[in-house]
């Protein structure tokens, strides 16, 4: 018997989809299973997917397709919690670290998932908590310069103590998924998806000290804005949620395996790490 009665699709924002949500659908009336789509996402489509709210998508479905890049895989995570429903990325373009097939592939791929023939490889996810802020993320949280203000000056507290105050553009909270991100950008390291903890990385520090930390899931960590901090913006996953001034406080929380990503043993982290990041063939120093 197989094991997929119903799929979810999360779809680019504005890449055309048609074509792969035909490869599903005619997949799903194969073996008699329904096709689910979030109500603004059907009604760019042609194709036989019921239109359902983002809370059902999950409940209701045994996988969750997305079609696009790591940003829409990202939200087809967000869609995944807390069911842990796994998450299939079908690569729509750009190459991206998330996604574990092209187009060519699905048909294939639906079948190997339908057969038991596949793994899921569990994300760590993070909470912001703060006054009016109560957001999810899978790459990272971070806290921004709002222009016009002054610079953002944050005092990290680990397990309720003050151990060390950024002054920085910005500073980022990643996830080991997010590591390859903006973290990545801001000169932070590489982390390993399967590591837990959260990794907290100053961008642009104007303050001595500029390294970044690696927290264990398990230790409690808040961020405190100082008196002689400008306002801060606060992005999840890159998206706007909220600012803060002087005085707040937001609570960060790991959630090991948030989210499950549907693996076939095609290619490692580290393969797509080489190919993303463009490190094949590392520079070596020339000989006499």
């Amino acid at each position: 018997m197989g094991l997929i009665t119903t799929v979810g699709v999360a779809l680019h924002p504005e890449r055309n989809c048609r074509g792969v949500i035909d490869t599903i659908t005619g997949w799903a009336r194969d073996r008699k299973a329904r096709v689910l789509g979030l109500p603004g996402e059907v009604a760019r489509i042609d194709g036989d997917v019921e239109p359902v709210e983002p809370d059902a998508l999950a409940d209701r479905a045994d996988l969750i397709v997305s079609l696009g890049g790591d940003g829409t895989m990202l939200r087809a995570m967000r869609l995944s919690y807390p069911r842990r429903t796994p998450v299939l990325g079908v690569n729509l373009g750009r190459l991206g670290f998330l996604a574990e097939i092209d187009i060519p592939e699905l048909s294939g791929a639906l079948c190997a998932i339908d057969e038991h023939r596949f793994t899921v490889e569990p994300r760590t996810g993070i909470r912001a908590t703060a006054n009016g802020i109560d957001a999810l993320a899978f790459n990272d949280i971070d806290l921004a310069r709002v222009p016009g203000d002054g610079i953002p000056v944050v005092e990290l507290c680990v397990e309720g103590n003050p151990f060390v105050r950024y002054a920085a553009d910005a500073v980022v909270v990643a996830t080991p998924t997010g590591s390859t991100a903006y973290n990545f950008s801001a000169g932070g390291p590489i982390v390993s998806p399967s590591a837990e903890g959260l990794l907290v990385t100053p961008v642009a520090p104007h303050s001595a000290f500029n390294r970044a930390l690696f927290l264990s899931p398990q230790e409690k960590l808040a961020l405190r804005i100082l008196p002689t901090s400008g306002a801060v913006a606060v992005e999840a996953d890159g998206v706007l949620i909220g600012r803060l001034s002087p005085g707040d406080v937001l609570d960060l929380t790991a959630l090991p395996g948030a989210a499950g990503v549907v693996r076939l043993g095609q290619t490692t982290f580290y393969q797509r790490a080489q190919r993303r990041l463009r490190l094949m063939g590392s520079a070596e120093a020339d000989g006499d």
